[in-house]
């Protein structure tokens, strides 16, 4: 049986989330901050899930901070007594410059902190937006020209829906297929197929969480599937449950 805690949005009795932006000095690398805590004290433990977006991810918590590459489906997670964790959102396209290899070596993959950011970085404080960006204002990340196109790249698939295919980025950004697919892999850690598909399928959760009736076939029309048990089957697959079953969570 499904823990009645994710049902209804019932899970947030017991833990908060929170956001905040890059102040201007790291906006150019930082797409958030984001933090979560929870008091699950006296209860059973709690499987979060975590669907997944094509961003590398800073964590701090409990033991050392560690770095999280690109998870190419959902993650699930166990919380369990009283917690918290601080996160960094790295802007997609843009990790490479820290990393020092392609991005698709840390896929599916979480690595310690210290291994990509040396020694400096647990000093930062748990939950410190300012101590991160004094962090990174002291030990900035080398220039990366391809790194900065492709996050332009990655920032107008995000705001742009009529994207659907491989095809239509090769002619609006003027690359080869194969060039493309390479910088993908090099600089966001998936290649360009799947992040498509993601910021498409984004936009079923955005229609669910407006609360209006879907017209599913033709939305499944609107996102480039051949018909609605299509678009069904991408979303169960990347979100790991049924539209049906992810908006009974919220």
């Amino acid at each position: 049986m499904r823990d009645a805690r994710e049902l209804s949005g019932a899970w947030a009795d017991f833990q908060r989330h929170g956001f905040a932006p890059p102040g201007p000095g790291a906006a150019q690398v930082v797409a958030r901050y984001w933090w979560a805590r929870w008091d699950l004290r006296g209860q059973p433990d709690y499987v979060q899930l975590i669907v997944p977006y094509p961003s590398v991810q800073l964590t701090f918590g409990e033991g050392a901070p560690m770095v999280r590459g690109v998870a190419r489906g959902r993650v699930r997670r166990t919380l369990s007594g009283l917690g918290s964790v601080f996160g960094v959102t790295f802007r997609p396209g843009i990790f490479r410059r820290f990393l020092g290899a392609p991005v698709d070596s840390v896929t599916d993959r979480a690595v310690p902190a210290a291994a990509v950011f040396g020694d400096a970085l647990p000093a930062v404080q748990l939950s410190t937006v300012a101590a991160f960006e004094d962090f990174l204002q002291a030990c900035p990340a080398p220039p990366d020209p391809d790194g900065d196109e492709v996050a332009s790249w990655m920032a107008d698939i995000a705001a742009s829906p009529g994207l659907l295919r491989v095809e239509h980025l090769t002619r609006r950004y003027g690359v080869p297929t194969r060039r493309l697919q390479r910088l993908f892999a090099d600089h966001v850690g998936v290649g360009p197929k799947w992040v498509l598909r993601r910021y498409r399928l984004h936009e079923v959760t955005q229609r669910m969480a407006a609360r209006a009736p879907i017209d599913w076939a033709g939305l499944a029309a609107d996102l480039g599937y051949a018909d609605q048990a299509h678009l069904v089957r991408d979303f169960t697959r990347m979100y790991g449950e049924s539209p049906t079953a992810y908006a009974a969570r919220y």
